[in-house]
């Protein structure tokens, strides 16, 4: 069904995609073979409002004066069908003359679904099911997150080596290196929303805006969300220039993800403190997870955590380091990043069914999806 070139470039997709950061958006990487088989171009998506990976191929290839028409184009998610801050992939690879697509999985966002249908259409031939199973994997927490219409959550910790996150008298300004600080300051220009407690916002007061390098405030903003049951002051710097402020008045992750999809949200970052950290990763909503481990000791103080819920060690979470969005370990000046995502509990069910909606008919994965417990959703076409 599929050629020895349509399957490795499948595997060079796949790794492309690791390249991208995630968020609201999954992972996808594109290559396009000549037909002699030899590559011609490989493109990924870079993040919301980029370029995806099959437009970013195209786009490489008008670059280098490469002519695609009856070219292969293999894909690790079927090309969107929609108009969002970019065009329609699939009329992109149409205008393109390339004559066949190869793509892993069906995208189950509704506004951008409906690629395949719309190329057929136009004549091109296209197949589905090669390496469905990695690709998958490669963006399983999106995909829970777009069948539970949620935000796709990443949540961030900035501690000590023997993980506090303030010190006995409250202080923790600055834990971070700076280069962490601009790390962060990196990821908040690209979420929809930050969301903190409203305990550290009458502690902190932070204003949680994205700031560049020289402190000036950058040209992406996210809304800035507090979860908690007391008000909001009127003096609080959250407000900042915008107003752009959305409460909260919960203590359930659920339903505070549930208020935030509905607000539009569709990338949310969980900055503190330690009680809502604990309570997003206790409900196992937890999409990724970013920490800055700082070469510090405090001895006492602030935890980053509180109360999992865990009683036993057989009870203990399981994340696995993760090899995209500039990989599972970086040095951030005196810093380490890690880099995590949730492992894989011992099957016990079914919390996403794939299906015919995800892997196409003539290909079924090989064995049941692994169980999640409080697994949920996110949104929003590639």
């Amino acid at each position: 069904m599929f050629s020895a070139a349509e399957i490795d470039a499948m595997e060079v997709a796949l790794d492309a995609a690791l390249q991208g950061p995630r968020g609201a958006n999954p992972l996808v990487g594109a290559v396009v073979v000549g037909s002699d088989g030899q590559r011609l171009v490989t493109g990924y998506h870079r993040g919301a409002g980029t370029a995806h990976a099959e437009a970013d191929a195209i786009a490489q290839a008008g670059m280098k004066g490469i002519d695609l028409a009856g070219s292969t184009m293999v894909v690790s998610l079927e090309p969107c069908n929609h108009c969002g801050r970019t065009g329609p992939c699939a009329q992109a690879i149409i205008d393109a003359g390339i004559a066949s697509v190869v793509y892993a999985v069906d995208d189950p966002h509704d506004p951008a679904a409906g690629g395949a249908a719309t190329l057929r259409a136009a004549g091109v031939d296209v197949r589905s099911g090669l390496s469905a199973r990695a690709a998958f994997e490669l963006n399983r927490r999106w995909f829970e997150a777009v069948f539970a219409k949620r935000p796709f959550v990443t949540l961030h910790i900035a501690q000590t080596l023997d993980s506090r996150i303030a010190a006995a008298d409250g202080t923790s300004q600055w834990i971070s290196s700076p280069e962490s600080l601009a790390d962060n300051h990196g990821l908040r220009s690209r979420v929809d929303a930050i969301l903190v407690g409203t305990q550290t916002l009458l502690v902190d007061n932070p204003r949680l805006t994205a700031r560049d390098a020289s402190g000036e405030t950058a040209g992406s903003q996210p809304l800035r969300a507090v979860m908690g049951l007391r008000g909001i002051p009127d003096d609080a710097a959250i407000h900042g220039d915008d107003g752009r402020v959305l409460h909260l008045p919960t203590r359930d992750p659920n339903e505070a993800l549930e208020q935030l999809f509905a607000a539009g949200v569709r990338h949310v970052m969980v900055e503190g403190g330690s009680r809502i950290l604990s309570a997003f990763l206790a409900a196992g909503l937890v999409d990724e997870l970013i920490v800055y481990l700082a070469p510090t000791l405090l001895g006492s103080g602030t935890a980053a955590l509180g109360d999992l819920g865990i009683t036993t060690l057989a009870e203990a979470q399981g994340w696995e380091w993760d090899a995209a969005s500039g990989g599972a370990v970086q040095t951030l000046g005196r810093d380490l990043r890690l880099h995590l995502c949730p492992g894989h509990p011992e099957p016990a069910g079914l919390a996403v069914d794939p299906g015919p909606e995800l892997f196409p008919s003539e290909i079924h994965p090989p064995e049941p999806l692994p169980h999640r417990t409080g697994a949920g959703t996110a949104t929003g076409g590639h």
